[in-house]
């Protein structure tokens, strides 16, 4: 009839979309993916909450990223992508070791602080046995330049005699990380359990520092 606009077939790919809205709206709906599972898990993220904040139609984000699993890794990678390109601006290299070191555990100890729904989200993807970011190329790609820059500081700091030789970069990583993490993700669990302020402002600096403190002893050359 005229004036009637015909409906797309059922199970049709939603029309072409122009590029510059295509890329807009894939990064809408990653971003209002990101705090859906981040606040609910992938199990209990739910793909029409998604759509409706998103004001597109639900098969609009499955043609995008084919499923919720997909999405989900696309959040990751969305995630630890901003965290490692906030880590490559340190520019560790222009920095005395010491400074280095210091500044890298005070980085990482601020991200965590300011970003309460990575560590969630970490924390998720740990009970799935972390598969999706094992079936992640670029995630695994992701952390070549951010040990390869703790390897770079710790090289110096040996040659320079401030930091005792033999340290592993992972290792040093991974300390940083467990030190910065609890801080976020075991928060409201030790607070109830010992009646210990973790979110204060003072509370805050006083374990920021702790943390750089800990992480220089526990490097440098005595």
């Amino acid at each position: 009839m005229p004036g009637v606009k015909k409906q797309p077939a059922r199970g049709a790919k939603p029309a072409p979309i122009k590029r510059r809205d295509r890329e807009r709206t894939r990064q809408e709906i990653l971003d209002i993916a990101f705090e859906e599972f981040a606040e609910n898990g992938l199990l209990g993220g739910n793909t029409d909450a998604i759509a409706a904040r998103a004001s597109i139609t639900k098969r609009l984000i499955f043609y995008y990223f084919n499923s919720k699993e997909e999405l989900f890794i696309a959040v990751l990678e969305m995630a630890y992508a901003k965290m490692r390109a906030a880590e490559e601006d340190l520019h560790l290299d222009e920095l005395e070791p010491e400074a280095a070191i210091r500044r890298l555990a005070e980085f990482t100890f601020d991200f965590d602080q300011a970003h309460p729904q990575f560590v969630r989200l970490v924390t998720i993807e740990n009970i799935h046995r972390g598969r999706h970011i094992t079936s992640s190329q670029k995630l695994k790609e992701m952390t070549r330049p951010s040990i390869s820059q703790i390897a770079k500081v710790l090289e110096r700091g040996v040659a320079g005699g401030v930091i005792r030789p033999g340290l592993d970069p992972i290792e040093l990583h991974m300390t940083l990380n467990a030190l910065c993490f609890f801080s976020v993700a075991n928060r409201h669990t030790f607070e109830a359990q010992f009646a210990w302020d973790m979110s204060s402002p003072k509370a805050r600096a006083q374990r920021r520092d702790e943390i750089a403190d800990l992480l220089w002893r526990y490097v440098r050359k005595d």
